[in-house]
């Protein structure tokens, strides 16, 4: 049945001039056939038998059909109601058209809602009320204010239904100006002290960002329910206030107010945000208390929230709690142990889950990739195409990260296929991440044709993987001219200028990074640290350490990772001196040295010749510093005896360390003692290094000279 609104009420006017003979007795043998098969569930059969009858029937049936009708969704039976309360009422009273509006709007059909509004031969203010809402409920909170100053316009008071809607058009287009006005509109009609709309304003000045207002329009509030006192802790939360929504949340229990679980979800979600453990396990004492441990939006928060606390036992304990586990639940932990690097652990619950989607595929498939366990992401890619079906644009950006990792652009390329076939050509997340496994795979003819081929929608991400992909490879000279080209289409951002940079000192093309450097300063970008280190890196590669001083001088705030940056490049410039000039004043302006650090410090010691220092360095890494040597501190010093023939130091030091000495150590080693005639060590090296590599046996020669 396709009867509009308009097509309806346009006969409103016929029926107007035909007067219908309504029998009693057929009238109430048709509500009773209507009613009679309302009871049994047969909306359509019920309207079917109204549509054909020539009679009318009472009000209130009218009324609950259309009420039953919106229930169901039931369009096409709405459209034949009103048809038939139009033809055979000659005035049908406002009401039951407010109820036509009403149900036309919760079907969706917006249109049809507000031609049956338009042709109305009276409104009151329940007419307005339910084209406001229906607009507000449909998703077009324009519309919806753009009616309420219409309303207001015609002098139709609001009631607190309408305001209740206009509000949450106000939130949802963040419309502040007009919000005081609603305001102040509440309080000159006398609804100042309705729980409802307060809790309502409190909600839209957060959403607005307009806290304090929030706050001080919630503390007017003489008796907040629990809907007030979830909202004021959630819009703390979405303004990054975690601290202040945990702090409401514990007043809210000086009211006397049961918390909604909801309330506890937000209030263990900001215990998250600011790493609050402590109150977080209060809260959830309190939730155990109270009956919300085993609710699925309570427990998935506290799992989440023990989890990023550093707690994933305790996270464990209330997955294990008794009760029903869902499929969120169940993924959850699972991303959890993933996502902590704990991939066996998050196996072994995946192959127990009774049921999985998508998401708990990507979960475990993004904790091996994070953990950096191609392999096993590899074979579990395979075991996910043969076990589901459903893969989503995740799961494809996943499975190009895996390729990409491992060189594997024969997988690549069925993904690719994949993609062709599925309809995520367009989806510019997997187009990027197509880009970025070709780039990475070596093969530039691909990921050009690529780009050009989603030259529709590509963006600065698109351009970058691209730049960056030459640029990985040395070829220096075409990421520069990707560079020019980018400029015509978008603006570069500090991820390409880092690239660019990166690619200029491992190619030492200084001339282009002077250009990259003068491009910057031109238009105005921001030398941010990142940036700057990036800098003093390529110009310390290319040999030109005063520009590269220079820029480090110009930085006022100076992390770990930019001293770093300046003794690499001394190194690179075998300035030992210099170095060890840097350091001390590192340590004056309170920077703590890392591993990055005494490496540059211990490769100083090695140009100068300085033994004895970089003896002392390297026991105070562990002893003063607090920092584990590692493989290259051992190798720096190893290289720093053998060079200058302190061999009874470097046979100390080999017996001394912790591990055994790797090939190319013991390849230093026996070497050196040659040079300097070191027998016992000699020998020692040369008996290990066979040991190890029994192809290549090795002879001490001058055990005759040492004699």
């Amino acid at each position: 049945m396709g009867v509009s609104a308009a097509s309806v009420l346009n006969r409103l006017l016929y029926s107007r001039t035909h007067k219908f003979q309504t029998q009693p007795g057929s009238a109430r043998a048709l509500t009773k056939a209507i009613r009679s098969h309302l009871v049994a569930g047969r909306l359509r059969e019920a309207v079917s038998v109204l549509f054909a009858a020539p009679v009318p029937v009472s009000y209130p049936l009218y009324a609950r059909l259309f009420r039953i009708c919106s229930t169901n969704l039931a369009i096409v039976e709405v459209r034949k109601v009103e048809s038939h309360l139009v033809t055979f009422s000659p005035t049908p009273p406002v009401f039951l058209l407010n109820r036509a509006i009403e149900a036309y709007s919760k079907c969706g059909c917006l249109v049809d809602a507000r031609e049956l509004f338009e042709e109305m031969p009276h409104r009151d203010g329940g007419s307005w009320n339910a084209m406001i809402t229906a607009y507000a409920r449909g998703g077009c909170p324009e519309k919806a204010l753009s009616l309420f100053s219409e309303m207001n316009r015609s002098g139709v008071f609001a009631s607190e239904v309408t305001f209740a809607s206009v509000l949450g058009s106000c939130g949802a287009v963040l419309a502040l100006s007009l919000l005081r006005q609603i305001h102040g509109l509440i309080m000159k009609y006398g609804f100042s002290g309705n729980v409802i709309l307060e809790s309502s304003l409190v909600d839209v000045y957060g959403k607005c960002q307009f806290i304090n207002d929030a706050r001080r329009m919630f503390d007017e509030i003489k008796n907040p329910t629990a809907v007030s006192w979830n909202v004021i802790v959630r819009r703390y939360l979405d303004m990054g206030d975690g601290k202040e929504a945990v702090f409401m949340f514990f007043h809210m229990f000086r009211s006397a107010v049961r918390p909604l679980n909801f309330t506890f979800s937000n209030a263990i979600i900001a215990c998250s945000s600011i790493s609050a453990l402590e109150a977080g396990m209060q809260i959830h004492g309190v939730a155990i208390k109270m009956g919300f441990e085993n609710n699925e939006v309570v427990s998935s928060s506290l799992m989440d929230m023990y989890v990023k606390c550093g707690k994933l036992e305790n996270a464990r304990g209330v997955f294990e709690q008794p009760g029903s586990k869902d499929l969120i639940s169940w993924t959850s932990i699972v991303s959890a142990y993933a996502m902590s690097g704990k991939t066996g652990e998050a196996r072994v619950l995946f192959d127990r889950m009774p049921e999985r989607n998508v998401i708990s595929w990507n979960a475990m498939l993004a904790g091996y990739t994070r953990s950096l366990q191609w392999e096993e992401a590899l074979n579990f890619v395979f075991l996910m195409r043969n076990t589901t079906k459903h893969i989503d644009h995740v799961t494809l950006g996943l499975i190009l990260n895996v390729c990409a990792a491992l060189s594997d652009v024969e997988v690549g390329k069925q993904a690719h296929g994949f993609v062709y076939r599925n309809g995520f050509l367009s989806n510019l997340v997997v187009g990027n991440a197509l880009l970025d496994m070709y780039g990475k795979c070596g093969n530039l003819r691909s990921a050009r044709v690529w780009f050009y081929q989603i030259c529709q929608w590509r963006d600065s991400v698109s351009w970058n993987a691209l730049l960056t992909s030459y640029a990985r490879h040395g070829l220096s000279e075409q990421a520069m001219a990707i560079f020019s080209e980018m400029q015509w289409e978008t603006k570069p951002s500090k991820f390409t200028f880092g690239t660019l940079l990166a690619a200029c000192a491992n190619t030492f093309a200084l001339e282009h990074g002077k250009q990259i450097h003068g491009f910057m300063i031109r238009h105005g970008y921001e030398m941010d640290i990142v940036i700057r280190g990036a800098l003093v890196d390529m110009y310390s590669k290319c040999r030109c350490l005063l520009y590269a001083l220079t820029v480090f001088k110009e930085t006022g705030s100076r992390d770990v990772i930019l001293w770093n940056s300046v003794i690499f490049g001394c190194c690179h410039n075998q300035r030992g001196r210099e170095i060890l000039e840097l350091f001390g004043l590192m340590e004056e302006e309170g920077i703590k040295p890392d591993h990055v650090t005494f490496q540059g410090i211990l490769l100083a010691c090695i140009y100068e010749g300085l033994v004895e220092l970089g003896t002392r360095y390297f026991n105070s890494m562990s002893n003063e510093y607090c920092v584990m040597p590692r493989l290259e501190h051992y190798e720096c010093m190893i290289e720093l005896y053998c060079r200058y023939g302190h061999m009874d130091e470097l046979e100390n030091f080999v017996k001394s360390m912790a591990f055994e000495p790797t090939v190319p150590m013991l390849t230093r080693i026996f070497h050196a003692c040659r040079k300097y005639g070191y027998l016992r060590l000699g020998e020692w090296a040369a008996e290990r290094l066979s040991e190890l590599n029994p192809s290549i046996p090795l002879k001490f020669q001058i055990m005759d000279k040492e004699r």
